[in-house]
């Protein structure tokens, strides 16, 4: 596609034409040299002249086309082209000790385990993150990367779902969780490095949380965190009747909101899918994902338009100068003789 930087040039095509108008030619005749061989020169056959003077008429208006074209400086136009994006190094540190059996998640009318309800708002979360670097780290009473930083969500959200409370043990481990995390991101080169931590308890296992998040704020790294789990939840007695007891949780709020605070993060708190969802819905506002960008490359056509135009005055040249006057120095010649 051919476009034009300063397409404003050609209103300048008809000038030619308005000096014409506004300044016509003056009859010279009257105070002309006349010299002994201008009957010599008027002698060139006047078809020759008026050929030379048609072809001579129309290169002129194909030169000043071409310097006008090249004055608006044509540009041809190639397919776009999408730039890479600084994009974000973004892990997830996800809870699967035993507490997160716990069926206290309100999910289409029936309690689901904590796990499922994880395994559902953050799968969907991870499909999302289109250019992101992903990685999962799974933790109970030890912490372990089971997804290296990866641009491959399918392979992230497979293995979430594969998952299962108690596998890295009972106990949980926040502190460890944040540490192999920052291991794994502060010699990430992008510029955005995201931890998402999630879980329903308090640290029971491994190093003290607050160590790794001081750590975490050195090495520019945000920290969101999760609390997960129901307060109450409903259960069914023996004769059919429904009560409300007390959730299984031992969250501990307080150090989360440390931890978020001391990194630049934000805590949120779950009691049921829904919440969950809005939470992830809120985090893809505070670490929104770039629009793309797009770039269409641009050719330069005004040389060839300039090339034409020199390939022109030297036709132009060739039509003024040499037929005439290499005729009128022979007749000129050939009479003096």
């Amino acid at each position: 596609m051919i476009s034009w930087v300063w397409p404003w040039a050609f209103v300048l095509l008809p000038l030619p034409l308005l000096v014409r108008a506004v300044c016509p030619p003056q009859d010279s005749a009257a105070g002309a040299l006349r010299v002994p061989f201008y009957g010599l020169v008027g002698s060139l056959s006047s078809a020759d002249v008026r050929h030379s003077s048609v072809v001579s008429g129309v290169l002129i208006w194909l030169l000043w086309i071409s310097l006008i074209t090249a004055l608006a400086r044509p540009v041809l136009y190639g397919e776009p082209i999408q730039l890479p994006q600084d994009r974000r190094d973004l892990m997830l540190a996800v809870d699967i000790s035993e507490s997160m059996r716990e069926a206290d998640m309100l999910f289409d009318q029936k309690y689901v385990p904590r796990v499922d309800a994880v395994k559902h708002v953050v799968g969907e979360f991870v499909q999302q993150r289109v250019g992101d670097r992903l990685g999962l780290i799974l933790f109970g009473e030890q912490a372990y990367l089971q997804t290296p930083l990866t641009y491959d969500r399918n392979t992230v959200a497979q293995q979430l779902y594969e998952a299962q409370p108690g596998f890295a043990g009972g106990a949980t481990a926040i502190g460890d969780a944040i540490g192999l995390a920052v291991k794994r991101l502060r010699d990430r080169p992008a510029e955005s490095r995201v931890l998402i931590l999630l879980t329903d308890g308090t640290n029971t296992a491994g190093t003290d949380p607050m160590n790794g998040a001081a750590v975490a704020k050195e090495a520019g790294i945000r920290i969101h965190t999760i609390g997960v789990g129901a307060e109450v939840r409903l259960v069914r007695g023996v004769f059919g009747g429904q009560r409300m007891v007390p959730a299984g949780n031992e969250l501990d709020e307080e150090t989360l909101i440390a931890i978020a605070q001391a990194t630049g993060g934000s805590y949120f708190r779950a009691r049921d899918p829904a919440e969950l969802n809005t939470i992830y819905q809120k985090l893809d506002e505070l670490e929104p994902i770039p629009e793309e960008q797009t770039f269409r490359p641009q050719i330069s056509l005004t040389h060839w338009v300039l090339l034409i135009s020199l390939v022109l005055s030297a036709f132009l040249f060739i039509v003024f100068y040499w037929p005439f006057k290499t005729s009128s120095n022979r007749e000129v010649a050939s009479n003096a003789k």
